[in-house]
């Protein structure tokens, strides 16, 4: 582009810019080339020219005194003092502290945990017991509802009809009662002592 077709292009820019509105010119890239002139809007501050990027390694080598890979920040770090005999004495006497510390903790989580271990175990088997009480409670209840079944059955049988009237087996039955009624007792008993303890 000449600088004639340069200065039409801004001239029809100008002629469409709304008020407040600004035109600026063409800028020259770092490898020489202009850019198009750029219209800003009324309020509108552009940013400055960003600078060329250069990578990190190249500053530091251009910018430091010496060949590549010299720190001139190591050079100038105080070396350490060597240690006297009393200050790797007291180090030693700190580590040996530090892991007696920890030892100790080691020591009493084991124990906690042993502790936690023989709780789990007493839980564990009152829970079974329970267990073991609450089937035999079940079996004492189902016992105690199929005699009363056969009991008030017999007695419906007994005021129906006579001995006569009776065949063998509901003889039997009669004759069983009185024994059924003492097992009803004593079961009941039983139950009253489980739940009891």
């Amino acid at each position: 582009m000449s600088d004639e077709e340069r200065t039409k292009q801004i001239a029809e820019l100008s002629k469409s810019l709304k008020e407040g509105e600004r035109i600026v010119g063409p800028t020259r890239r770092p490898d020489g080339t202009l850019r198009k002139p750029i219209r800003i809007r009324a309020g509108y501050t552009p940013q400055d020219e960003v600078a060329i990027y250069q990578p990190k390694g190249l500053k530091k080598e251009m910018g430091s005194a010496g060949p590549p890979g010299y720190d001139p920040d190591a050079d100038s770090k105080p070396k350490p003092k060597p240690k006297t005999k009393s200050v790797k004495r007291n180090e030693r006497k700190k580590e040996k502290r530090i892991q007696a510390a920890l030892e100790k903790e080691k020591n009493v989580s084991e124990v906690e945990e042993s502790g936690k271990q023989e709780f789990v175990e007493a839980l564990t088997s009152q829970v079974n017991e329970l267990a073991v009480q609450d089937s035999q409670a079940q079996d004492i209840d189902k016992r105690i509802r199929a005699l009363r079944k056969k009991i008030r059955l017999t007695e419906a049988l007994e005021q129906k009809s006579t001995e006569q009237n009776l065949k063998p087996e509901q003889l039997e039955k009669l004759a069983k009662l009185e024994d059924w009624h003492r097992e009803l007792k004593l079961l009941e008993d039983e139950k009253g002592e489980t739940t009891v303890s």
